[in-house]
């Protein structure tokens, strides 16, 4: 998808997909936070998109002053108005898969929930930020129940980290710090999450301790079903934007996969697994920008 060329008279074009002309693009929305960095948030989120395709949309739901390096400021967008940015899309564009990122509080996780509700036929991506990776909280407790009760229901696929998933079980994980007891422990610990939470739910494990990065998939009510991906663990990446990445990915992969005659399990192993490789391999041959090395999405 990336690059292009100049006609004779010296304007760009950008290149695109052989046949994309004669037929109507896939379709994704991002409901997520604005970086203003360019590594995480809507931003990632539309470069992933595109990378694979597939059109996005957006619906802002807050801005924020940062850099890879720290965050100085954070404005939430009012509920309504991230709710009517939705609704504008949905007036237009045939949304088949969406994801959402930073929704700052309950009264916004609450307008995102009854717009996902009146709208069935999306595939939902939620990924549930809600820590800081210094380890602060981003949202309170209201929100984490919002986000518990009204928004991960709606879901197809829910994407914390083992942060994010200790809050939203209520548990500290005995086994991290110890990479033996991890790869045990923590398929159990995401098929405690998809039972608790009533939808399959994809545990990251990019903070955990091994030198392999293990992510596993859990559907509830089936263990026999779970599905894990291992990766390598590659320091030198600032790894920045990787999960609203990954969950931009495994949206995008889902509106690829509109229509096709796949079984709700089948359909969601395809897309995980195809986000996992291209979400690594962002990680493995990165952009050098600014003397660091960051995701590269195109």
């Amino acid at each position: 998808m990336n690059g292009g060329e100049k006609d004779g008279g010296g304007a760009f074009r950008p290149r695109v997909p052989a046949g994309t002309a004669a037929r109507d693009l896939p379709v994704a929305l991002t409901v997520a936070g604005s970086d203003s960095g360019g590594g995480a948030g809507i931003q990632a989120d539309l470069l992933t998109f595109a990378a694979h395709g597939v059109f996005g949309t957006t619906a802002i739901s807050a801005l924020t002053a940062q850099n890879p390096r720290g965050v100085s400021g954070v404005h939430p967008v009012p509920a309504a108005f991230v709710l009517e940015q939705a609704e504008q899309v949905a007036r237009f564009f045939p949304v088949s898969a969406a994801k959402t990122g930073m929704l700052a509080d309950a009264e916004i996780i609450s307008a995102v929930a009854d717009f996902f509700s009146a709208h069935r036929e999306i595939r939902l991506v939620a990924d549930p930020v809600m820590i800081a990776t210094s380890g602060a909280r981003l949202i309170d407790e209201d929100a984490v129940s919002a986000l518990r009760e009204r928004l991960l229901p709606l879901a197809s696929l829910v994407t914390p980290n083992l942060d994010e998933a200790e809050v939203l079980l209520g548990e500290k994980f005995s086994w991290r710090g110890n990479a033996a007891a991890e790869a045990e422990e923590m398929p159990r610990s995401a098929q405690r999450l998809a039972d608790a939470l009533g939808v399959p739910a994809l545990l990251k494990g990019g903070h955990g301790a091994g030198a392999k990065i293990l992510d596993v998939l859990a559907f509830p009510g089936d263990a026999a079903s779970r599905f894990a991906e291992v990766h390598a663990r590659i320091e030198e990446t600032d790894t920045h934007g990787s999960g609203c990445t990954l969950s931009a990915a495994v949206a995008a992969n889902l509106a690829l996969d509109a229509g096709k005659n796949f079984g709700e399990k089948e359909r969601l192993v395809r897309a995980v697994s195809r986000a996992a490789a291209y979400a690594a391999r962002g990680i493995a041959f990165p952009l050098r920008v600014a003397g660091a090395r960051f995701i590269a999405h195109l």
